[in-house]
């Protein structure tokens, strides 16, 4: 059982799917693993840490020739595939909606493909959430980067010379970056609020010590999609929402805005009008910039001035961090497939419930039920 590791082509993916920690633990299960030179290296990981980890490391060619999997962070081009045997699977966050093309290149080439990012979330695939993982210190990120872009202190700060007020952070959207984001602006000192489209999470805002802001007079509406991402809400609760939200941001010194809809664009949550109304200096975050941002006049990879507001956003914040991001990342590639690793095989089996859901192409066709449209 060969396992082949690609290094990432995008230039500015820093991450890496294996670490000399993961590569000790698939060989300990019988697997042969094969590390593309110079794959870690944009995670501070050398080439000779994979190699005394027990790890070939070769060009891409002979990384990949004959593999009976492929890992990579983000979805390699099918023909960086063809050295691998026939049939081979591919896991990576594949991202699936918007790299249809892609996808069907895997099924045209026979590559059994593999969405990481579309696992399930169900108890015992938590572990091997990667979107879970890479939001937390994504969450985490953009609450460092908002504090550096903005020109003053997080905390209360009492001195002989006067009192220096906290900074007023509000978070819209409360997975798993959003709570990240609201425990490490807690961390530094500031009053911290959130909200969401999901009434569940006010409890869980206000264990972390925020203040929910939430719209309470528009009932009988719930924003709990399957699997407990949130859902498009209805055009009355938009417009109580929005009402709400604009009077609570133009008090704000920091926004960090995180909702996204799986297969949609990020919807809009920030105006124009409404970056106006806030003081200048503050900082605006759009966590969603890569799926078409929350914040209107957003730009990935640029910080845009507007009415003397900061916005920034990155394309691949999670990709910041890379050396935390790849070693979480690479656990969770481990727990996916360790979790149904068949000795007698010496191979991983996956069951219906995990393989269908993650399983995109097979047998030379696109056979994923979320695809079918």
């Amino acid at each position: 059982m060969k396992i082949a590791v690609l290094k990432e082509r995008a230039p500015d993916e820093h991450r890496v799917a294996a670490t000399p920690e993961t590569v000790k633990k698939f060989i300990a299960l019988g697997a042969n693993m094969a590390v593309e030179s110079g794959a870690g290296a944009g995670a501070s990981i050398p080439d000779d840490a994979y190699a005394e980890a027990g790890a070939t490391v070769a060009s891409q060619a002979e990384a990949v020739k004959d593999a009976d999997i492929v890992f990579g962070v983000r979805a390699p081009d099918a023909a960086l595939l063809a050295p691998a045997k026939k049939g081979a699977w591919l896991a990576a966050v594949l991202d699936p909606f918007r790299q249809r093309e892609t996808v069907d290149a895997y099924a045209a080439a026979e590559i059994e493909a593999l969405a990481m990012d579309f696992m399930p979330r169900i108890t015992r695939a938590q572990s091997m959430d990667v979107l879970s993982s890479q939001s937390n210190l994504a969450g985490y990120k953009a609450v460092i980067a908002s504090a550096n872009a903005y020109g003053r202190a997080f905390p209360m700060m009492m001195t002989a010379a006067g009192t220096v007020q906290a900074a007023r952070v509000f978070v819209m959207g409360v997975g798993v970056a959003g709570l990240q984001a609201i425990a490490t602006a807690k961390r530094l000192g500031a009053q911290v609020s959130a909200t969401d489209v999901r009434s569940a999470t006010k409890e869980q805002i206000q264990s972390l010590g925020a203040k929910p802001v939430f719209v309470e007079e528009v009932e009988g509406i719930e924003g709990e999609g399957s699997g407990g991402y949130a859902t498009e809400m209805s055009e009355e609760y938009r417009k109580a929402q929005a009402e709400l939200v604009s009077s609570h941001i133009a008090k704000q010194d920091i926004v960090i805005t995180t909702a996204l809809i799986p297969g949609k664009p990020a919807p809009r949550l920030i105006t124009d009008a409404q970056v106006a109304s806030m003081k200048p200096g503050s900082v605006i975050f759009d966590l969603a910039i890569a799926n078409g941002g929350n914040v209107e006049g957003a730009k990935a990879d640029e910080t845009v001035e507007r009415h003397g507001v900061k916005i920034i956003g990155f394309s691949n914040t999670a990709g910041h961090l890379a050396a935390d991001a790849s070693a979480l990342y690479a656990r969770n590639l481990y727990n996916f497939l360790s979790a149904f690793w068949d000795k007698d095989a010496g191979r991983p089996v996956l069951d219906e419930e995990i393989g269908d859901a993650v399983r995109l192409t097979r047998d030379g066709k696109v056979v994923n039920e979320r695809l079918a449209g």
